[in-house]
């Protein structure tokens, strides 16, 4: 079964290991890479404290929009209707 990573759209392919939470969406290896780096510089620029659970769901929020599943108004990027994996159009 052919999956596309939600971040790049490019086609991952069956012998790539996934990350366990990164392959939930899926996201393939390289864009989960740059999650992990990215994630960091979210946590500082945000003070995050990961004690906290309303921390943990903002940085969980910024993940979900990191990978493309998610947009920054809050609204769900359904993938299964192919006008929404078009990034260069806009949605009316």
């Amino acid at each position: 079964m052919a999956r596309t990573c939600t971040k790049c759209k490019l086609e991952i392919p069956d012998s790539e290991q996934l990350d366990t939470v990164g392959g939930a969406y899926p996201c393939c290896t390289k864009c989960w890479e740059e999650w992990k780096t990215y994630r960091i510089m979210v946590m500082n620029e945000l003070r995050l404290d990961m004690s906290l659970p309303d921390h943990r769901k903002l940085l969980k929020k910024n993940e979900k929009i990191f990978v493309g599943v998610l947009s920054p108004q809050g609204d769900v990027i359904d993938y299964s209707n192919e006008d929404n994996r078009k990034p260069d159009k806009p949605q009316v």
